[in-house]
């Protein structure tokens, strides 16, 4: 073959080649053992194995370094062409009391997927989280849910990797941004607003959930290196702990909804995974909770170095932009109230949520019984059908979307007109989260909700966080009609 080569293209043309590929190369002392070592021209490639690692704070894994997927040049999938696109073309007035994204030092290839995203001006959080986290600050940041934190920390993130080369050599599975989410849906939502923010980057941003084909996953992260890794913690132990993934090169690390993590018992998860990135002193870590309790800051301060702390206090913890009524209703009657107001109303995209799995499948197979088009989201739902359930609400295939708080949070779809709560929750934060829903992007929203004897009592925590009464009615009588029973 060799020969053949030399033929080709001439042997004076083939020994200048032999030389460079000879050439020394100096290693750096950091990552020795992980450069590969150039073949000889005319002798068969050696197989280099990296040796195994130091222990680390995690209970010792097999030597699996040796299994990782070799290094190749750096693969970054291509920038779509900007020649046409110029900075000038977003312009965006400065405006008293607003801050642009011009006021920040961001790359023109972020600049325009901001413009395409239709960004002109910082949410209040975006604004005072950047003004730190780019200029390499930690930062613990407290806002209520569709406030825009995500695409503060993706911004932040994004300008990291673009302002600092990653190192000449990488192995497949070596994530330099780590972001973890409790929930498999905010996984999804995250990754795709980081698709939509790496658009002209060229960064490459991959998803590890829990429910998911685990080799299909495994393939896309042997493809390609990976740029910014979004992952629900167990399924990242699990890519982990097969020396799959190895967090030591992570130079961004996002917590996001940390209460809620604490609430699903995901923190001795998240210790773990924080073990195998490096110090926090040599990372930069941003955490993000809708509340600051005590063991939220706690964690902070074991977790981040002198952060800055912002808080983003609404006006209001609800949106004015969604109507809220109550209406007391037996509880024997809620499904019939429900079903009514979808039908004789003919609304096209509409949540409903309650407390308990069991609920959410009894609602949602009730609707479906009844003619309305509905499915549901709970963790009893595999996840491959729960993204092509979500797919399809955001597509308007579905009308109705029943779910449990955990698989209802993160949700962000534009045009969801109502939301309705089969039984008041329990948290009254998740009544905010559940009504935040709606009301999104400036439009309109209404949030129906059905109190009956059996939760009824949790009104009163609800209205002390919002800070006013909800005035409580009592339905239309022919709400309440009995349900015609379709036939098949």
């Amino acid at each position: 073959m060799l020969k053949a080569l030399k033929n080709l293209f001439g042997k004076s043309g083939a020994e200048p080649l032999a030389a460079e590929m000879t050439a020394p190369v100096a290693p750096s002392p950091a990552r020795e053992a992980a450069i590969p070592q150039p073949p000889e021209p005319e002798a068969p490639a050696p197989v280099v194995l990296a040796p195994a690692r130091e222990a680390t704070a995690v209970a010792p894994q097999p030597n699996l370094d040796a299994e990782r997927v070799k290094p190749s040049p750096r693969e970054r999938k291509p920038k779509p062409p900007r020649a046409l696109w110029k900075l000038e073309e977003f312009k965006v007035e400065p405006q008293e009391g607003k801050t642009r994204f011009h006021d920040f030092k961001l790359s023109a290839d972020l600049m325009h997927a901001i413009h395409d995203l239709g960004f002109p001006y910082c949410t209040p959080i975006q604004a005072q989280v950047l003004g730190f986290t780019l200029k390499g600050k930690d930062a613990i940041g407290r806002a209520q849910t569709g406030t825009g934190k995500t695409a503060a920390f993706l911004i932040s993130i994004i300008t990291q990797l673009q302002q600092t080369p990653p190192p000449k050599e990488r192995y497949m599975g070596e994530p330099r941004a780590l972001i973890i989410a409790p929930t498999r849906e905010l996984v999804v939502q995250i990754a795709k607003d980081a698709a939509a923010l790496t658009k002209y980057t060229g960064l490459n941003v991959m998803t590890f959930v829990g429910g998911m084909d685990f080799d299909k996953q495994l393939k896309q992260l042997e493809a390609r290196h990976c740029d910014i890794l979004v992952a629900t913690p167990g399924r990242l132990l699990d890519f982990n702990q097969r020396g799959e993934v190895h967090l030591d090169m992570v130079e961004v690390m996002v917590l996001d909804e940390a209460d809620r993590m604490l609430d699903m018992g995901f923190i001795p998860q998240v210790r773990q995974i924080i073990r195998q990135t490096p110090p926090k002193s040599e990372r930069q870590t941003l955490l993000f909770s809708a509340t600051f309790t005590d063991d939220v800051m706690n964690l902070a301060k074991q977790w981040t170095t002198d952060p800055a702390i912002v808080e983003i206090e609404p006006e209001n913890v609800a949106s004015e932009t969604v109507e809220q009524h109550v209406y007391a209703v037996a509880g024997s009657d809620k499904y019939k109230l429900l079903y009514n107001l979808v039908n004789d109303n003919g609304w096209e995209r509409v949540m409903v949520f309650a407390n308990r799995k069991d609920e959410v499948r009894r609602i949602e197979e009730k609707l479906v019984r009844d003619g309305v088009n509905a499915a549901q989201l709970s963790g009893d739902v595999p996840q491959h059908k729960r993204i092509k359930t979500l797919e399809g609400f955001r597509e308007g295939k579905i009308r109705v979307l029943v779910a449990t708080d955990v698989a209802g949070r993160g949700i962000h779809i534009d045009g969801i007109s109502h939301v309705i709560n089969f039984t008041l929750p329990e948290d009254p934060d998740d009544y905010v989260h559940r009504i935040g829903r709606t009301g999104r992007a400036g439009a309109n929203g209404v949030s129906i909700s059905f109190a009956g004897e059996d939760d009824s009592y949790q009104l009163p925590s609800i209205e002390a966080l919002l800070g006013r009464k909800i005035s409580c009615e009592m339905p239309p009588t022919e709400l309440l009609r009995p349900v015609q029973r379709k036939h098949s």
